[in-house]
C-alpha cells in the first residue's frame, strides 16, 4: 500500500458553499492515512439552512456499516434516510467493499478508513460529528473513538499528526461484539470460514462485492472492549438486540460494564442484527441521542 500524509483527504470538486450547494448529495473518493481509497457520500439531510442561525448545519453523524455492506447498499442507504432528518450524513465503503480500494482487515486498519470520513465531514463545515456504527463497523467506531480521543491512546498506532480533525463527539455502537475471534454462533463459524479460508475468501469476493485480505492480524489490534476504557469523556451509546444471531447479550453487557457510568447502554426487545434489524423507531431515537449528546 502507498503511504499517505497525514489529513489527505480528497476534495470534492463541488464544494457546498452556498444553500443552495449545501442541499445537493455529494460523492468523491477519499483518501486515507496508509494510501487506500474511500468511495464515500455526502447527504445534507432535511436540515433548513437559515443565515440567521449560526453554524445552523453544524452537526454531521458518520456512518459505518457492517461487514459486506457499502455505500449502495439497501438497507445502508436506509439507514441514511432515518438518519438525514437529524442531520446531515456522511457514509461511505469500508477498503475493500464496494467501489473502495484495498481489501478488508475486518475492523483493524479501518479505523482509518472512518478517520478520513471524519475529518471529510469536518471539511465541509461541521464543527460536531457523531460516528454511528453497526456490528463490524460497531467494532470499529468505538476503537476510532479511543485512538483518536482525549486520552492520546491512539499515537503509537496512528501517529500524532493522524489524530488531527479526526476525532469524534459523540458515538454510537450497535450490534458490536466485545472481543476477537469469537465462534460461539452458528453464524460467526460461516463468518470465520470466509474470512479465513481461501474458498471462503472467493465467497466473498464475488457474492458479496468483499475483499478480504489473506494475511491475518500481525499485532492484533485493541479489542472493543478494551477500547470502551478509553473513550470517556466522550459521550457513548451502545445499541444490542435480544434476538442477535452474531453476537449474544454478554457482549453488550461486557462493553457495558467496561464503559462504567460513562456509557449508556439500551437492550432492545426482538431486535435482530444490525443495519437490517434497525426500526424507524429505534434509527429515530439514535439520531436524538447523537444530536443531544454530540456538544
Amino acid at each position: 500500500m502507498g503511504a499517505g500524509t497525514a489529513d489527505h483527504v480528497a476534495r470534492s470538486t463541488v464544494r457546498p458553499n452556498s444553500e443552495t450547494a449545501r442541499r445537493t448529495p455529494l460523492r468523491t473518493f477519499l483518501y486515507t492515512d496508509d494510501g487506500v481509497t474511500i468511495d464515500s457520500v455526502y447527504d445534507p439531510g432535511a436540515v433548513v439552512y437559515d443565515a440567521s442561525r449560526p453554524s445552523s448545519g453544524d452537526l454531521a453523524f458518520v456512518v459505518a456499516h457492517g461487514f459486506t455492506g457499502d455505500v449502495d447498499r439497501p438497507h445502508v442507504r436506509r439507514v441514511v434516510e432515518a438518519l438525514t432528518r437529524h442531520a446531515a450524513v456522511v457514509t461511505f465503503s469500508f477498503r475493500g467493499h464496494g467501489a473502495s480500494g484495498g481489501r478488508s482487515t475486518v475492523g483493524d486498519r479501518e479505523v482509518l478508513d472512518l478517520a478520513a470520513a471524519v475529518r471529510w465531514a469536518r471539511e465541509l463545515g461541521h464543527t460536531r460529528v457523531a460516528t454511528i456504527g453497526f456490528s463490524m463497523g460497531g467494532s470499529v467506531v468505538l476503537r476510532h473513538a479511543a485512538l483518536y480521543g482525549e486520552t492520546g491512546v491512539g499515537s503509537a498506532e496512528v501517529g500524532p499528526s493522524g489524530r488531527t480533525g479526526a476525532g469524534t463527539d459523540a458515538v454510537v455502537s450497535v450490534s458490536a461484539p466485545a472481543r476477537w475471534y469469537y465462534r460461539g454462533t452458528p453464524r460467526m463459524r460461516r463468518l470465520h470460514w470466509m474470512v479465513t479460508r481461501p474458498e471462503g475468501r472467493l465467497v466473498s469476493r464475488y457474492g458479496f462485492r468483499t475483499r478480504i485480505h489473506h494475511r491475518g492480524w500481525d499485532p492484533v489490534p485493541m479489542s472493543p472492549v478494551e477500547a470502551v476504557t478509553h473513550i470517556a469523556p466522550t459521550p457513548l451509546l451502545i445499541v444490542h438486540g435480544d434476538l442477535d444471531g452474531y453476537f449474544p447479550l454478554d457482549h453488550p453487557r461486557m462493553l457495558a460494564q467496561a464503559a462504567g457510568d460513562h456509557g449508556e447502554l439500551w437492550l432492545e426487545p426482538g431486535m435482530g442484527h444490525a443495519e437490517h434489524a434497525a426500526a424507524e423507531e429505534l434509527l429515530a431515537r439514535i439520531g436524538h441521542w447523537a444530536a443531544a449528546r454530540a456538544g
